[in-house]
């Protein structure tokens, strides 16, 4: 498919809460995150990732690292993210103070406040993936804490880890639902420390994978969060309450289970949630389709604010799983298809949001820009960068030394600049996009800092009629930006007349 005909997609993720004081409680207002994984064999560098993140909305992320990088790139977005104590960590972590310290003097206090870090997953999964590491959690986040604590930081970023919901037995009805007693001598004092501190039980919730296990047991549409007529609801015969998708049933049953162990008042964060666009032939409900219905239907549920039947109207702020498709992830092929987007920032789908009236805003029509093509040759993008800036007529100032757009000093990044700038002059038309082949269409906003570019603007929608002068393999024209960029060498010149439509 054409560059110009990928689909475009705007996922807005805008915060339903009110402003934020730094006490305010973890259950302030719903929103939803999302999780960026890195097994991608083209991992984008952490300024595209968060230039895509920006040109989505995205306002809340979880790290499965500290990654210093994607730290620093996040420095000044306002974007809100979860950081990582990988689970290889977890032991000497757990088992001395200063390592702690020294964990967040390195992650933490060299980043915050510029990159807004709010909460600490000390690892994730640890009493299933790592079981052994179990009697060394609690002292690790309890160390991490006390690590805040004397940065006076404690109240601002939150300390918690992730649980698997197979840790929950029988849950359903959720009214049932009990944590494995086995693991209560890590769980008591692990939902104590949350108490006390205000802070939140992570869990990460798989419908997709209850119902793949039930053998039927559940149906697909009550997995999916489709409407399904009150006499198939599923009933809680303790309560007789009844629950119309799997999610609220598997939080509800994560708050029973605390309420087992005599803990109450401690809110639930899902960090992670989602559903696989591909899957092998044994998984067959493992499409784009599903995907797409699953976590539209997720992030205008969350979004909402109806809570859950046990707590109706209390946020339950969740993070889909996950920004990219994993190419080199280990497993079947769903485990590498989770991804709402391509490592190229193309969207995997076009989530449904339409219907979510003013809280999403889904029509992304204009919301194109022009970039290097990746893995363009050098010398070509300079030569199409020289006529841009030269024939082309377009402003260059901005990637001059010491502007704006300078930084980062090389071709691609200067390149992408004028592209952008000389489609979105001509009316954002996909021919404008062309230059001999080394540029295309994307969706991904390549803004970064305060270098903002033409897409950003929402210029080149007025309707005017102007001519492009498109280059050719050999012309030998000079012009305007020629003490910039502009190089003689032989040209020739098409000219294009194009009338341009006004985008509403």
């Amino acid at each position: 498919m054409a560059p110009h005909l990928l689909p475009l997609l705007l996922l807005s993720l805008f915060v339903l809460a009110s402003a934020s004081s730094p006490s305010a409680p973890a259950d302030e207002g719903a929103y939803i995150g999302v999780n960026i994984g890195t097994d991608l064999s083209d991992m984008p560098h952490p300024t595209q990732v968060v230039a895509l993140l920006k040109a989505q909305q995205i306002r809340h992320i979880r790290l499965y690292d500290a990654d210093p990088g994607m730290l620093i790139a996040l420095a000044n977005s306002g974007i809100k993210v979860i950081i990582t104590i990988p689970n290889d960590q977890l032991l000497g972590i757990g088992q001395s103070n200063a390592t702690a310290a020294n964990w967040v003097k390195r992650n933490v206090i060299a980043h915050y406040p510029a990159t807004t870090i709010t909460a600490i997953s000390v690892g994730t999964e640890v009493l299933t993936s790592l079981p052994n590491a179990a009697p060394v959690l609690v002292s690790a986040i309890k160390n991490i804490h006390s690590a805040l604590l004397s940065s006076n930081l404690d109240r601002l970023i939150k300390v918690s880890t992730p649980l698997s919901t197979s840790l929950i037995l029988d849950p359903f009805p959720p009214s049932q639902a009990f944590f494995n007693r086995s693991l209560n001598p890590v769980l008591v004092p692990l939902l104590s420390f949350l108490q006390s501190t205000n802070s939140y039980l992570m869990i990460n919730i798989y419908p997709y994978y209850d119902y793949m296990q039930s053998n039927g047991v559940i149906p697909l549409d009550y997995a999916l969060f489709k409407p399904i007529p009150p006499n198939k609801e599923a009933v809680d015969a303790n309560t007789l309450v009844h629950y119309s998708n799997a999610f609220d049933a598997m939080v509800d049953a994560t708050y029973f289970a605390m309420a087992f162990l005599n803990f109450t008042n401690i809110p639930v964060l899902v960090t992670e949630s989602g559903w696989p666009s591909k899957g092998d032939t044994n998984e067959p409900d493992a499409t784009m389709d599903n995907a797409n219905t699953y976590n539209s239907n997720l992030i205008r549920h969350v979004l909402n604010k109806t809570g859950t039947p046990k707590r109706p109207g209390i946020a339950v702020s969740t993070y889909i799983y996950e920004l990219y498709n994993e190419d080199t992830k280990a497993g079947s092929l769903s485990e590498k298809s989770w991804g709402l987007f391509n490592a190229n920032g193309d969207p995997v789908y076009i989530l449904r949001l339409t219907n979510s009236g003013s809280v999403l805003a889904n029509d992304t029509t204009n919301q194109t820009y022009c970039t290097a093509r990746e893995g363009a040759d050098p010398k070509m993008l300079q030569a199409a960068l020289d006529w841009a800036c030269g024939p082309g007529k377009i402003d260059c100032s901005p990637i001059k030394q010491g502007e704006a757009c300078y930084e980062p000093d090389n071709v691609v990044a200067h390149a992408n600049y004028a592209f952008d700038t000389y489609y979105h002059m001509t009316g954002n038309n996909p021919e404008a996009c062309n230059f001999n082949g080394v540029a295309s269409i994307t969706t991904t906003n390549p803004s970064h800092g305060t270098c903002v570019f033409e897409g950003s603007r929402g210029l080149g929608k007025n309707g005017t009629s102007v001519n492009i002068t498109a280059p050719s393999a050999n012309s030998t024209t000079s012009g305007v930006g020629s003490d910039l960029y502009y190089s003689r060498g032989m040209w020739s010149i098409l000219t294009v007349i194009l009338n341009l439509v006004a985008f509403l």
